[in-house]
């Protein structure tokens, strides 16, 4: 699966919402796992500003990457951040 690094220096990331455990099937409550190290998965709300535009995003963190308190507000920094692109297909036809 191809990789895309992402480079956060010159932004300000905060929480948005705190972590939330990441499911791979909602239905069954089955905890999504990362492939490499076999970790839980947590989703974490940010709200990223740079340039004068923010926008909440959302990252997938293994669940020792996520250390203390993160409640609404709480300044973070993100290192070793990679996107994935993906493709989605319906009846089909890809997306």
């Amino acid at each position: 699966m191809r990789q895309i690094p992402v480079d956060t220096n010159g932004a300000t990331l905060m929480v948005a919402q705190p972590p939330q455990p990441k499911y791979s099937d909602r239905k069954t409550q089955t905890r999504a796992v990362d492939t490499q190290t076999g970790e839980f998965l947590m989703t974490l709300d940010l709200l990223f500003v740079m340039n004068g535009n923010a926008e909440v995003i959302t990252v997938s963190v293994g669940e020792s990457g996520i250390t203390g308190e993160l409640t609404m507000g709480t300044p973070v920094g993100l290192t070793g951040l990679i996107a994935r692109p993906w493709e989605n297909e319906f009846n089909g036809q890809k997306r």
